[in-house]
């Protein structure tokens, strides 16, 4: 496997005179985890859509060949009375993978959904488990790269901490490279390999491991805001 997953350099997006990210570089080593962090209005999301090429961007992407991708959005606009199940979602997503349905037992059970769940319209499910629906569809097909835009949105704590320790897992046991989105720092301390920093305003960003990164004068620098964060010295 190469050293770096995804190399980025100078990237840049603008919405006509706005500027939202600016000569942005970094790199992803293979089998890592980024957590991105910032304010609202930071770029997070739009980050995500340009490293999936959903938006036009200046500067370059490097993914590396033979890179799978299983992507979590913040939001999926779609309505929930149409008469589509948990199962029909696998279906699509098996086939435009190499994915069978014997698949589909697994990535469920992996995000801790009964096949009896997954039968329900989507309508009926709950906001977790349709979150957790979403992370079994992105797992579909063996991704080697996992982009999650706050999976856990919806979900109740305990429903939290099992999907965080599963995609840990994962990471762990087959070299799956990680980028997450979040705003819950004791989970990005605990689970990131590295994190990325992203301002409001086109502003600079900052990387690095969370204990240099996940300081008070950091956050309160990249927030705006009198922060108070404590770091336990067990991670």
């Amino acid at each position: 496997m190469p050293k770096n997953t995804l190399e980025v350099a100078n990237l840049s997006v603008a919405f006509g005179p706005t500027t939202v990210l600016r000569d942005l570089s970094f790199v992803v080593p293979h089998g890592t985890s980024l957590a991105i962090i910032g304010p609202n209005g930071a770029g997070k999301t739009v980050l995500f859509q340009a490293l999936i090429g959903a938006l036009s961007h200046g500067g370059s992407v490097r993914w590396a060949e033979g890179t799978r991708i299983g992507y979590v959005p913040q939001k999926l606009d779609l309505e929930r009375d149409l008469p589509v199940t948990g199962h029909d979602f696998l279906r699509a997503k098996a086939a435009v993978t190499t994915a069978s349905s014997s698949d589909f037992a697994r990535v469920l059970s992996l995000v801790g959904l009964g096949a009896r769940v997954a039968a329900m319209p989507i309508g009926t499910l709950s906001g977790g488990q349709f979150q957790r629906l979403l992370v079994a569809v992105a797992l579909l097909g063996a991704p080697n790269v996992l982009l999650l835009d706050e999976p856990t949105s919806g979900m109740d704590e305990p429903g939290q901490e099992a999907l965080h320790e599963t995609v840990e897992r994962l990471r762990s046991e087959t070299g799956l490279t990680v980028l997450s989105i979040s705003h819950d720092l004791s989970v990005v301390f605990r689970y990131a390999t590295n994190v990325l920093c992203l301002a409001r305003g086109s502003g600079p960003a900052c990387i690095g491991p969370p204990a240099s990164i996940l300081t008070t004068e950091m956050l309160q620098q990249l927030y705006g805001a009198p922060i108070r964060y404590h770091v336990h010295d067990a991670r």
